[in-house]
Order: structure tokens, then C-alpha cells, then sequence
């Protein structure tokens, strides 16, 4: 197990097994050590041992362990924000590049799925970003056409539309991306490490990093029991960053998002909810999001924690809306229930920061880890190797900076989304 049954739930029990691992022993000399074996360190690790570097990859507890192995599985393309607005914060040649990395961050993914044949689940018919109401059906008119003005095989549907497709008629209307899709995350994090080994590259679980030494032209990374040499250290731990790094810690908010797993559907309600198998999320603050697993389950999940109090108000609200949104299903139950947490950043995009000489990372990636881990795997891979340079980046680099009142700001969201849910749950039951 990597955790507890509430830390990767439904994707641990269904995934592949990860390859056999260990913690690191001893010294070691590569030429990149990267730490965390998430999306994003995996890809890098993958694409520089496919181009000749030797590489080591330094993970805490187990592969996946962090959002890579929590994640809801929507494979999607660009941001949260807008996409006219990443210009207007990036400036004009940042914000065109980031979107054509991110707008392909898809691709990328189910390319690299089926080049090197991993099993996870993935399915490629679109996602489904859904309104809720005349003010959500405003916001998803502007997002569409912003970006069919840039190409994207996005389309507008109708009320009508997106219940024939979700099997609902809550909605006013959806956005359907056909660049996206959904996969099982732990099982995509799994392949990549059994990809970057068959490459030459080599991982090491249970090895967390305890400190840094510059040492001549080389780093030094050590863990409790061995050390690395490198030229590079590449810094992939994002939302759940510890020491030697807590400055990426404190420049994100962490917001817990669950998922509830149903038991499988009969196949005349998966006839009728989802019957093309998109992925969905809708336009509400506190939003849900659902789609199927490989079995029939109905995965759905919304902003959340589930410890403490929170565990009993969310599940209780999620059954009940579950059979609000489809009434078809009868009493709703679950088989698996699990929740993590989302970096969340101050503007919603990205950071790229270089902590030292050759010391560099990506993080905050606000909900779409997938894609974006992936991409930017890639491109530090190219800019170790010298294929780009600084200038070809898709962000500048910044200094992170920490958020204010980060602790209340947290337990605003935890609170705030137990409240929602506490209203939700007893709305529905006057309702009855």
C-alpha cells in the first residue's frame, strides 16, 4: 500500500503493479538527480534517459505517493484562467507559448501512453466542462471562443446536447474538448517508471532528500542513507513539498479535493450516464467533477478533506447529489473513497523557479497535473540537454513567494467546502 485507503483509494486497487524499487544505499554519480516521482519528475526522467543522460530519481515514499497518484484522471488542455488572459499576466511571448505547450499537453500524454504501451485505462472521447446555469453557459460561451480563435477542436453544446451526453439535464450547456480524455493516474505514473527504467534511468523510493551540498562544479544530494552527484538537480515535488525546498510549499495554497467511487453500474445505466465515456467537471466554485473507471464505476468527486468532520459531511452530501444529478442510479453507494490536495497559486498558473546554479523545477499546477507535469518533463529534459535555452521556456523564472496567511486560507477552503456540502446535503433532503 502507499498509504491508507483514503490517500489513492479506487487507483491503488486497480493499477498496475509500480516496478520493484528501493531506498538508495550508498554513493552515486549521474548526471541529473531529480527529486519526486510524480508526473513531472518521471517525464523528465524518462526523457533524458531516452536521450543518454544517466539519471537518478530520488522519491520519499513510493512512486505516485503524491498528486500524481490522487489525481482525478481528467487529461486536460491549458488552464483554469482564460485563455486571453495568460498573455495579459505572462505578457504576449510567454502567454502564446504556454498555451501551445499546455493546448498540445494532451497529445503529449496518449502519445507517450501508447509509445510505450502503458495500461492505464486511457480514453480519448473529450471532456465535458459543464454549466451551471445562464452565468456558467456565459463563462464557457467566452471560453470557446477564445479558443477556437486559436484552432482548438472545442465545440459549444446545448442543454439538449449535453444531457444526451452526460445523462443529465441539470446543465445549460457544456464545452466539449476533444484534445483531452481521461486515464487512471496512478497506473499512467506507474508506466512512466517502468518506461524511465527499461531507458537506463534508476529510482529510488523510500530515499527522501535531507540536504544539498555544492561541491565544485557538482551538487551533492543526500538522503539518510546514500548520496547523489550530479550537474543538475531537477526539483519535481510540487504540492507536496517538504525540506530542502519549503519555499514552494509556502507559495501555494493547498486545496483537498475527494473522489467516491461507486459500485460498478449496470450497463443499462452506463447506456445512459456518460455513454461516450467523457470526463466531466462543471462551473461551480466548489465543483464536482465524475467519470468512469475501467470497470463501470463512477468515480465523482468535489472540493473536500475527508478527515474529521469532513469525511461523514462529504459522503453524505455526495450520495445525495449523485442521485439528484442521476436519479437512474437508485440508492448510491461506495466502494472506495480517497482525497489529496491541489497546489493552487495566487494567479492560477504555473511557476518556474531556478533555486540555484543548475537547480531548477516546476510547480503549481493548479488542478491540471497531468498534461502539464508531462509537458514541462519534456521541456527541462531539453534544457538540460541544450536543445533550448532560457529563452525558449515557456514561463520566465521567478523567486517564489510565499502567500499570506497560508494556514487560514486553508482551512477557509477545508471549512468553507464542508459548509457548502452541510447546505447542499440538508437543501436536497427539503426537497424530498
Amino acid at each position: 500500500m502507499l498509504n491508507n485507503p483514503r490517500s489513492h483509494g479506487l487507483w491503488e486497487k486497480s493499477a498496475p503493479n509500480a516496478p520493484v524499487t528501493s531506498a538508495l544505499q550508498g554513493d552515486l554519480t549521474v548526471d541529473v538527480v531529480i527529486v519526486g516521482a510524480g508526473f513531472t519528475g518521471l517525464s523528465t526522467a524518462l526523457n533524458l534517459s531516452e536521450r543518454g543522460s544517466k539519471v537518478a530519481v530520488l522519491e520519499g515514499v513510493e512512486i505516485g505517493y503524491g498528486a500524481s497518484g490522487r489525481n482525478v484522471g481528467l487529461v486536460n488542455a491549458g488552464m483554469w484562467i482564460m485563455p486571453d488572459n495568460l498573455p495579459g499576466v505572462l505578457g504576449q511571448k510567454y502567454g502564446d507559448r504556454l498555451l501551445e505547450e499546455l493546448g498540445n499537453g494532451p497529445q503529449m500524454v496518449f502519445e507517450r501512453i501508447e509509445r510505450h504501451n502503458i495500461s492505464c485505462e486511457a480514453t480519448r472521447t473529450g471532456t465535458l466542462h459543464c454549466a451551471v446555469g445562464q452565468k456558467g453557459l456565459r463563462e464557457l460561451k467566452e471560453r470557446a471562443e477564445q479558443w477556437q480563435r486559436r484552432g482548438a477542436p472545442v465545440t459549444l453544446l446545448s442543454a439538449e446536447e449535453t444531457a444526451k451526453k452526460t445523462g443529465t439535464r441539470i446543465y445549460a450547456g457544456s464545452l466539449l474538448d476533444m484534445r483531452a480524455g481521461t486515464i487512471q493516474p496512478l497506473a499512467y505514473v506507474r508506466g512512466l517508471a517502468h518506461a524511465t527504467l527499461a531507458a537506463g534511468g534508476q529510482i529510488f523510493t523510500n530515499s527522501t532528500v535531507i540536504g544539498t551540498e555544492r561541491q565544485g562544479k557538482d551538487w551533492v544530494v543526500k538522503t539518510a542513507q546514500g548520496s547523489v552527484r550530479a550537474q543538475w538537480i531537477v526539483v519535481a515535488t510540487n504540492a507536496y513539498t517538504k525540506a530542502p525546498w519549503p519555499q514552494i510549499r509556502t507559495e501555494m495554497m493547498h486545496l483537498p479535493y475527494f473522489n467516491l467511487a461507486t459500485k460498478p453500474l449496470t450497463k443499462e445505466q452506463q447506456s445512459q450516464i456518460l455513454p461516450e465515456r467523457q470526463g466531466v467537471w462543471d462551473t461551480k466554485t466548489v465543483l464536482s467533477s465524475y467519470r468512469y473507471d475501467q470497470f463501470g464505476r463512477l468515480v465523482f468527486g468535489s472540493v473536500g478533506a475527508l478527515r474529521n468532520t469532513g469525511t461523514g459531511i462529504h459522503t453524505a452530501w455526495a450520495k445525495r447529489e449523485l442521485e439528484r444529478v442521476f436519479p437512474q442510479l437508485g440508492k448510491v453507494e461506495f466502494d472506495y473513497e480517497w482525497y489529496g490536495f491541489i497546489g493552487m497559486t495566487n494567479d492560477s498558473l504555473p511557476k518556474l523557479h531556478c533555486f540555484d546554479n543548475n537547480v531548477i523545477g516546476f510547480s503549481g499546477y493548479n488542478g491540471r497535473g497531468i498534461a502539464t507535469g508531462t509537458v514541462f518533463g519534456n521541456i527541462m529534459a531539453r534544457y538540460i540537454n541544450g536543445d533550448i535555452n532560457k529563452a525558449d521556456l515557456p514561463l520566465p523564472v521567478t523567486e517564489p513567494e510565499a502567500l499570506s496567511c497560508l494556514s487560514l486560507r486553508e482551512a477557509y477552503y477545508e471549512t468553507g467546502a464542508q459548509i457548502a456540502h452541510l447546505i447542499g446535503a440538508r437543501s436536497l433532503v427539503l426537497k424530498k
